[in-house]
C-alpha cells in the first residue's frame, strides 16, 4: 500500500510538488518570523554583552536607559567609585537619531562614551574589525558596519562633523539600529544641542528675568547663560564589579546610599525581552498563529481533493477486502509526503532569504525541530478529514455508473 500512495502521487506529481512549494513559502516565512523574534532577544542580549557593566546606576523610579528616558548628572561616577565591591564605572548616553552619510540618512543609536580606553571602560566596543579606537576628545567616531560608514568617511550628527576612524560588528540596539560612538562630552551636547533660534530666544527670556538679571550682581547673568547651555546629565552609569562581589548585594548598596535605581544584568534582560518587545513579541506570535491555520487548510484542501479524485479506486479497494487503517496509512503517508516537501522548501528558502531582512534573524536549531514537528502534526490532523471521508466510501461505488 506504501507503492500505491506513491504510486497516486506520481500520477498527480505537478498539483502535488507545486502545492508543496506553496506551503514549503508558507513555512519559510513562518521560521523567519520565530528567526525575527529571537533576532530581537538577541540584539538586547548583545546590546548588554556590548556594554561591558554588570550594573546599570539609571534616573530612579525609571526603566532606562534602553526602555525609558533616563537623566542623572555626569558626576554621580565618582560617588559610585567609593562604594564597596565596584571596581569601575563610566557614563554613557544613548541617543536614537537620524545620522548624515553624504546625501543620505541613517538610522543609527548614537553612544557617547566616557575617556578611557577599550577593555577596561564600560561601554566602549569590545572589539574592532578595522581601524583604531577612538583617541580623541571631540570629532572621531566608531560605527558599526551594519550602518554603512566606511573608514575615513564623514558622518554628520547634529551640527558637527565627525570622521570614521574605526568600524566594529554586532554593536547595535534592541532596535537593531547600528551604533555609532562618539565622544562622552560631544554627545552630551548632541543630545540637548538647540537651533540657534532658540538659543537667542532663551538668552533673551533670561535677560528680560529681573531675578536673573540683577544690576547690583555684576557677572549673574553670565554664570546663567553658561549653566543653561552646558549639559551635565548623562543617561547611565556603568558599573563593573570587583571579583568576589555578589551584583544584587552591590546594586542594593548603590541604592540605599546613592538613592538611584540599579538593575543586574538580569533584570536589564528581563527589561529589554519581557518589557520593550514584548509587544512586538506577541505579534510575531499571532501572524505565526494564523499561518499554521492557513497551512493547515491548505493542507486539508489538498489531501481532500486527492481523495475526491480516487473515490472510486478506494470503493474497489474496500471490495476486494482492504482494512480500513491500510486506506487511512495510504492517505496520511500523502498528507505527511506534502509536509516533508513544504518543511523542506521552507527551511531551504528562510535560510536563503534570512541575510536580505533589515532586522537581524536568527535561525536556531530548536525552532527548526519544533517546526517540523509542528508541521507534521499538522499534516496528520489535516489528513483525518479526507481519513473520515475514506471510510465511509461504499464499496458499491465500485461497479456504480
Amino acid at each position: 500500500m506504501i507503492s500505491l500512495a506513491g504510486r497516486d502521487i506520481l500520477h498527480g506529481w505537478g498539483k502535488f510538488v507545486f502545492t508543496g512549494i506553496g506551503l514549503g513559502l508558507l513555512i519559510g516565512v513562518t521560521l523567519v518570523m520565530a528567526g525575527v523574534y529571537r533576532g530581537m532577544v538577541d540584539d538586547g542580549k548583545a546590546l548588554l554583552d556590548n556594554s561591558g557593566a554588570d550594573l546599570w546606576v539609571v534616573q530612579r523610579d525609571t526603566l532606562g536607559p534602553y526602555a525609558e528616558s533616563s537623566s542623572v548628572h555626569d558626576d554621580l561616577y565618582r560617588s559610585l567609585l567609593g562604594q564597596r565591591g565596584v571596581a569601575g564605572a563610566a557614563n554613557i548616553t544613548y541617543l536614537t537619531m537620524q545620522v548624515r552619510k553624504g546625501s543620505e540618512d541613517v538610522r543609527a543609536m548614537v553612544v557617547g562614551i566616557a575617556a578611557g580606553q577599550a577593555g577596561s571602560t564600560p561601554g566602549w566596543p569590545p572589539y574592532l574589525v578595522a581601524g583604531r579606537q577612538i583617541t580623541r576628545g571631540h570629532y572621531e567616531a566608531v560605527a558599526d558596519v551594519a550602518s554603512g560608514l566606511r573608514l575615513g568617511e564623514r558622518v554628520g550628527i547634529r551640527r558637527n562633523q565627525y570622521t570614521v576612524v574605526g568600524l566594529t560588528r554586532r554593536m547595535v540596539s534592541s532596535a537593531g539600529d547600528p551604533m555609532v560612538f562618539i565622544p562622552l562630552k560631544d554627545a552630551q551636547e548632541a543630545q540637548f544641542l538647540k537651533d540657534n533660534d532658540a538659543i537667542l530666544q532663551g538668552r533673551r527670556r533670561t535677560e528680560a528675568n529681573p531675578a536673573l538679571n540683577r544690576p547690583g550682581v555684576p557677572g549673574l547673568l553670565d554664570a546663567v547663560l553658561a549653566s543653561q547651555s552646558a549639559n551635565p546629565y548623562v543617561n547611565a552609569v556603568l558599573v563593573t564589579l570587583a571579583p568576589g562581589h555578589a551584583p544584587d548585594e552591590v546594586a542594593e548598596s548603590i541604592r540605599r546610599w546613592q538613592r538611584h535605581t540599579v538593575y543586574t544584568r538580569a533584570q536589564m534582560e528581563g527589561i529589554l525581552v519581557g518589557k520593550l518587545i514584548a509587544t512586538s513579541a506577541r505579534q510575531i506570535g499571532m501572524f505565526l498563529v494564523i499561518l499554521a491555520v492557513v497551512s493547515a487548510a491548505i493542507v486539508a484542501f489538498i489531501i481532500y481533493t486527492l481523495t475526491m479524485d480516487k473515490i472510486r479506486e478506494i470503493a474497489v479497494l474496500k471490495l476486494i477486502g482492504t482494512r480500513n487503517r491500510t486506506i487511512a496509512a495510504m492517505i496520511l503517508q500523502q498528507a505527511v509526503a506534502l509536509g516533508l516537501i513544504g518543511f523542506v522548501v521552507g527551511k531551504i528558502a528562510a535560510t536563503w532569504s534570512a541575510p536580505f531582512f533589515p532586522k537581524y534573524v536568527l535561525l536556531v536549531p530548536a525552532d527548526t525541530v519544533a517546526g517540523f514537528a509542528a508541521v507534521m502534526a499538522i499534516c496528520v490532523l489535516a489528513s483525518l478529514v479526507s481519513i473520515r471521508l475514506a471510510l465511509r466510501v461504499d464499496p458499491a461505488e465500485a461497479i456504480g455508473g
